[in-house]
């Protein structure tokens, strides 16, 4: 439809053009025709300039029945809504959207608004010689307050026929800026600088958000979003406001750490009295289980008193028993031990005489052995090298030579013991040494 208007357009103004061009020629045949006679030029110029202007006329009225029906197409591209407005009625009721639509040609038009949404900002300065997009409001203590705050907003199509007759124009300059700083300068000064820095700066934030879509939304305007991005103090009270919330932060914290410090106290105590009363509620329950064993033992003691009765007199009846068996015991073992003493005498007699019978054969028998091994050593002298040897196999061994060698120490012992009194110490000097040869144990 948007073609269509065009062409339209162009060809009325390519029949605007052609019209034109017919009444040119007109004047110009006019002038052609003054050269020649009157009455030819009279009869030709009055029929020639008559059907000229006829078709001029035609030519003229097509391209404005094209422009007309151009007029009557309205395209509204998207992002934007319009309303329609009459020459006659003034602005009629109800929305135009993006795309095609036909209004009355030369009485009705479209006044087109952008429905999108639009983003009003301003920054935090508080110096007066910065552009006008700043704000800047006064606290209750008097003090200048630089914010910076951006407002989402919309026109409301559904309402354009209401903001062109009743909201200024523009929106964004008449309106929405002059609004926004108006409710934000209004409500600054019920709160102090600490608190719109620090406590009760979402609150103040929500306030004026609620005045703007209020005051905003009887005109149209819809408000999406407001936000509170920066808040720019004086910067000798922005140092000292620093310090005192750095304090306050610390005492807060303190309190915190306090009341943390009293719960464990708290749960400390109720811990404890919760032993004590499961300490004393063991007790009483021991103490229930005493009573009833003492009870229980009471009730046992009714009976196990004359178990005990004739428990004693069965021991001590028991006891005179083991006292006359002991007695008899003992008279017995007296008797016994004098039997055993008189039979330990005889024994020992016995065994002395036994012993010293004993003695006098053992001393007979190694007299007559003594008597005996002399009379055999005397026949035979190298017996007792033979003997010597004998005992000494087991640790030596020992080479024997002849006695009439002199090489053997036996032969002077044998020589010592039969002859004692003739051999003197003269000849015992002069005998040659004893020799033996030892080999070790193999």
């Amino acid at each position: 439809m948007l073609f269509l208007k065009y062409l339209l357009l162009a060809g009325a103004i390519a029949l605007f053009a052609v019209a034109i061009g017919l009444i040119v020629s007109i004047f110009y045949s006019q002038l052609q025709n003054r050269r020649r006679p009157e009455a030819e030029r009279e009869e030709i110029s009055s029929e020639r300039n008559k059907h000229t202007f006829f078709r001029a006329a035609r030519i003229g009225l097509a391209g404005f029945l094209c422009v007309v029906l151009a007029q009557s197409i309205v395209v509204i591209p998207s992002g934007m809504a319009g309303g329609r407005v009459s020459q006659i009625s003034g602005t009629l009721p109800g929305t135009v959207y993006p795309g095609t639509h036909f209004v009355v040609p030369l009485v009705q038009y479209v006044e087109t608004y952008d429905v999108r949404e639009k983003l009003f900002s301003t920054t935090p300065s508080i110096d007066k010689s910065t552009p006008a997009k700043t704000l800047t409001v006064i606290s209750r203590e008097g003090l200048n307050i630089g914010m910076a705050i951006s407002v989402r907003y919309r026109v409301d199509a559904s309402r354009l026929d209401y903001i062109h007759n009743n909201v200024p124009q523009p929106i964004d300059e008449e309106v929405v800026r002059p609004l926004i700083t108006a409710v934000f300068r209004d409500v600054a000064p019920n709160y102090t600088v600490k608190e719109v820095f620090a406590s009760k700066r979402d609150e103040l934030r929500r306030l004026a958000e609620q005045r703007i879509t209020q005051k905003l939304t009887k005109d149209g305007i819809v408000v999406k979003e407001v936000m509170l991005r920066d808040i720019q103090l004086p910067a000798e009270y922005a140092k000292g406001l620093e310090g005192m919330l750095l304090k306050e932060q610390e005492n807060e914290t303190l309190t915190y750490e306090t009341e943390i410090k009293e719960k464990q106290v708290k749960i400390a105590e109720l811990e404890a009295e919760a032993v004590k009363g499961q300490q004393i509620k063991q007790a009483e329950g021991q103490a229930r289980v005493r009573v009833l064993q003492a009870k229980g033992e009471a009730d046992a003691m009714q009976y196990m008193l004359p178990l005990k009765e004739k428990q004693i007199q069965q021991s001590r009846l028991e006891a005179e028993a083991r006292k006359e068996a002991t007695i008899k015991n003992a008279e017995a073992s007296a008797q016994a031990k004098v039997i055993d003493s008189k039979a330990e005498l005889e024994r020992r007699n016995l065994m002395a005489d036994a012993e010293a019978n004993r003695i006098r054969v053992v001393a007979a028998a190694d007299s007559e052995r003594l008597r005996t091994e002399a009379i055999a050593l005397k026949q035979n002298p190298l017996l007792i090298n033979k003997i010597i040897a004998e005992r000494l196999s087991d640790k030596i061994q020992i080479m024997m030579v002849p006695a009439d060698g002199h090489f053997f120490f036996g032969n002077d012992v044998m020589r010592g013991f039969m002859h004692p009194q003739a051999e003197q110490p003269s000849e015992a000097a002069d005998d040659p040494p004893i020799v033996s040869q030892e080999t070790e144990r193999k």
